[in-house]
């Protein structure tokens, strides 16, 4: 007959303490999780006669001043095409990288002379080894020593939401957690002070709230480009 081994009661206790926490865990494990609650902002920027303006940043500051919950700052591309920046405009949040590549067959000479980035690219075609650090925010003009027409803006925003509107002159922050919010807006040919566009905005922790603008605007300063082949100036 074969002999049985005895467990000390200690140690049955513990193994059986272990198998309870492990059964707890799986059953956590299948539970479903809740989605994290979250809202959307639906703007609309128009001018003075009611046009829709494209390239207007819509921020979107949490109440507090804090900047809000989102994705890290990670890296964004301000191109050169056809002797132009493109984006015209490029919002990105502070802490961002952007590569300046040169896609023309021409080298061109960036450079900034902007307060919340000063910095120089010299000639060069192709893309640059390394990346340009916005790292303070406000609204950085760029410019080309070799084409005065070439004019490109990075908007630099403290604030982890917001977006660029489009030919439509919509523009859609979504996931914003649910609270209160100022909103403001930015455009290279804006009438007056950013500031002076803020307005209060409660975002609702499910669903989307529509928030419309309308902003004056000056006339485009920009140096007349000459007519090149199958496009014109301006």
């Amino acid at each position: 007959m074969k002999k049985r081994t005895l467990i000390p009661a200690r140690r049955r206790d513990r193994i059986a303490n272990d198998a309870i926490r492990g059964l707890l865990i799986l059953s956590a494990l299948a539970l479903p999780v809740a989605p994290a609650l979250a809202g959307d902002v639906r703007a609309t920027v128009r001018d003075r006669d009611g046009k829709p303006v494209a390239d207007a940043v819509v921020v979107a500051v949490p109440a507090g001043g804090a900047a809000g919950a989102g994705n890290p700052p990670g890296v964004a591309e301000e191109d050169q095409r056809n002797k132009e920046f493109v984006p015209y405009v490029l919002p990105v949040q502070v802490g961002t990288r952007v590569h300046f590549p040169n896609n023309d067959n021409i080298r061109h000479h960036v450079y900034s002379f902007s307060p919340p980035k000063t910095f120089e690219l010299p000639l060069y075609s192709g893309t640059p080894t390394a990346p340009v650090l916005f790292d303070k925010p406000g609204v950085v003009i760029l410019g080309c020593n070799i084409h005065d027409w070439m004019v490109g803006y990075i908007y630099v925003s403290e604030s982890a939401h917001f977006a660029k509107t489009g030919a439509d002159g919509k523009a859609t922050l979504g996931g914003l957690p649910g609270g209160d919010y100022t909103l403001r807006v930015w455009h290279p040919q804006l009438e007056g002070s950013e500031q002076a566009t803020a307005r209060q905005l409660a975002v609702p922790s499910n669903g989307a709230v529509d928030a419309a603008t309308t902003i004056g605007l000056t006339p485009d300063f920009r140096a007349r480009r000459a007519p090149t082949p199958g496009r014109g100036g301006y």
